[in-house]
C-alpha cells in the first residue's frame, strides 16, 4: 500500500498542477492547448539548468532540496516566458486559439530535440551526440530521517523516499485555488472568462487579466513540466512528456474547472498511471509473490488503461461539463 501511495503521488502531482495551469487559463478567457509543450519546454530547462549547476558544482548534495526548489521557480519563469506567445497571438493578433495552442504544441519539441542535439554535438554535457539520456539525478529525500528507521505507516508512506517537489505543488495547488475562488484578483479573472465585457464596464482590464491568466498558466505548465521530469520520467528530458499535457485537460474537464474536483480526478487519473507503469511491482495479496504482472493479462492492457479510462471518463462527463462562456473567444472591446 505504501509504494501504491507514493507512486500515485508520482504520477497525480503533475497531473494536479497542470490541470490548475488550464483552469487560470480558461477562467481567464483563453483556451490553453499548449498545456503539453509548456510542459516539454519546462521539463528541458529544468533538466539542462541542473545540469549546470551541477557540473559547476554550485550546490553540494546536501543541498539538493534547494536546488529542487531553485529549479522549480526557473522551468516556472520559462513556462510563462513560453506561454506569452501564446497571449500575443490570442490576445493582440485575435488569432484562433485552438490553432495557436496546437502551433505551440509543434514548436516546443522541435526546440527542445534541436537544443539536445546541438548541445550533445557540441559535447557539452560530455554526451556522445543523440544521447539525450539522464543529465542529472537527484534522489528522493528522506526528510533528514535515517533511512532504515520504522516511522510506521504514515511517516513510511509520507516521508520516506519522496520528492518535496511533491509537497510544493500540493501546497501551490491549494494556495492558487483559494486565491482563485476566494480573492478579488480570483472574482475579476474569473469575471474576464465569463463575462468580459460586463467586466471591462467595470473597469476590469481584459487584457491585462488576461495575460495574467495565461501567464500564470504557463508558469504552472512549465513548473510541471519539471516535476514530471524529475519524478516520472528518471530525470531526463527528451522532448516528450508522454501525453501529461493533454491528460491534465482531460482531468480539467472531467473536474469541470473545479480545482476540487480536479484534486480528486487527479489522484484517479494518478492511480491508473501507476497500474500501468509498475503493474509488476503491485502486490496482491501482501505477501511479495504474487503480483499484478502474473495476471494473464497482457501488458499493453495496462498501459492502455489511463487512455481508455479518459475516453470513457468524458464520453460520460463532457455533457455535464459547463466550461467559461467566453473562453476561446477573442475579446473586442467595442462590441457589446
Amino acid at each position: 500500500m505504501t509504494f501504491l501511495i507514493q507512486q500515485t503521488l508520482i504520477y497525480a502531482v503533475p497531473l494536479l498542477i497542470v490541470a490548475l495551469a488550464g483552469v487560470f487559463a480558461e477562467r481567464s478567457g483563453i483556451i490553453n492547448l499548449a498545456l503539453e509543450g509548456i510542459m516539454i519546454f519546462g521539463a528541458f530547462v529544468g533538466v539542462y539548468f541542473i545540469n549546470i549547476v551541477q557540473r559547476n558544482h554550485l550546490f553540494t548534495m546536501k543541498q539538493g532540496q534547494l536546488l529542487v526548489v531553485i529549479t522549480m521557480l526557473v522551468a516556472a519563469a520559462f513556462g510563462a516566458l513560453f506561454s506569452l506567445l501564446l497571449s500575443f497571438a490570442a490576445i493582440n493578433l485575435k488569432a484562433d486559439q485552438t490553432i495557436g495552442g496546437t502551433a505551440l504544441n509543434m514548436l516546443a519539441p522541435a526546440i527542445v530535440l534541436f537544443a539536445i542535439n546541438v548541445i550533445a554535438q557540441q559535447n557539452v554535457l560530455g554526451m556522445a551526440e543523440g544521447d539525450s539520456g539522464s543529465w542529472f539525478m537527484l534522489k528522493k529525500t528522506d526528510f533528514g530521517f535515517d533511512r532504515t528507521a520504522d516511522l510506521g505507516f504514515f511517516g513510511n508512506t509520507f516521508l520516506h523516499r519522496v520528492y518535496i517537489s511533491t509537497y510544493i505543488c500540493i501546497a501551490l495547488f491549494i494556495i492558487l485555488s483559494i486565491i482563485l475562488y476566494k480573492t478579488k484578483f480570483g472574482l475579476r479573472l474569473r469575471a474576464c472568462g465569463e463575462n468580459p465585457q460586463a467586466a471591462d464596464s467595470l473597469g476590469i482590464n481584459v487584457y491585462k487579466m488576461r495575460y495574467i491568466g495565461t501567464t500564470i498558466s504557463g508558469a504552472l505548465a512549465g513548473l510541471g513540466g519539471f516535476v514530471y521530469a524529475l519524478t516520472t520520467a528518471n530525470c531526463s528530458s527528451t522532448g516528450d512528456v508522454a501525453g501529461f499535457g493533454f491528460l491534465a485537460l482531460a482531468v480539467m474537464i472531467f473536474g469541470n474547472w473545479k480545482p476540487l474536483n480536479i484534486a480528486l480526478a487527479s489522484f484517479l487519473f494518478g492511480l491508473f498511471k501507476c497500474l500501468a507503469a509498475a503493474y509488476a511491482s503491485i502486490d496482491i495479496n501482501g505477501d511479495g509473490v504474487y503480483t499484478l504482472a502474473q495476471i494473464n493479462i497482457s501488458p499493453n492492457f495496462y498501459r492502455l488503461l489511463p487512455y481508455l479510462i479518459t475516453l470513457i471518463v468524458l464520453a460520460f462527463t463532457s455533457k455535464s461539463s459547463r466550461a467559461p462562456k467566453a473562453e476561446g473567444i477573442p475579446y473586442d472591446k467595442g462590441s457589446r
